[in-house]
């Protein structure tokens, strides 16, 4: 799972995810309900970075916590809940980014193995033997 409850609330406030999971008019958020939206989030996650690293990831990146919650908060719009636009837009940019971390335009601060990405060019200084004397002529 890449978010929390308390990365639902610090990033919505507790008002919104009330809102969001009280189906039985409690006034108290549904942590069963919360649980499952988030799980269901890490699992569309997976879903677009399974291909270009492997699961589970041992540290995820912080900003999987933000999209996760942003997928969580749309997948549990409905069922009374209003869907805005706000929530709408900020799904499809979590999903964005995890179409472009799939085709490797962006990466989550590593390669697949844990290692870090090797450059594309590299220079390689060699030392070796003199080639010329300070009397101008060769050795």
């Amino acid at each position: 799972m890449y978010a929390t409850r308390d990365d639902m609330l610090q990033r919505f406030g507790e008002k919104e995810v009330i809102s969001l999971t009280d189906r039985e008019y409690s006034g108290q958020v549904d942590d069963p309900l919360l649980a499952d939206a988030l799980a269901d989030a890490g699992v569309e996650i997976d879903g677009y970075i399974g291909g270009r690293y492997p699961l589970p990831l041992a540290q995820p990146p912080k900003i999987l916590a933000g999209y996760a919650c942003d997928i969580a908060r749309y997948r549990l719009c409905g069922s009374g809940t209003q869907l805005t636009e706000d929530i709408r837009d900020r799904y499809r940019d979590a999903v964005r980014f995890l179409e472009l971390v799939a085709a490797g335009k962006v990466t989550l601060g590593g390669m697949p193995d844990g290692g870090v990405a090797a450059p594309s060019q590299t220079v390689q200084f060699v030392s070796g033997e003199r080639a010329f004397a300070r009397s101008g002529g060769a050795l």
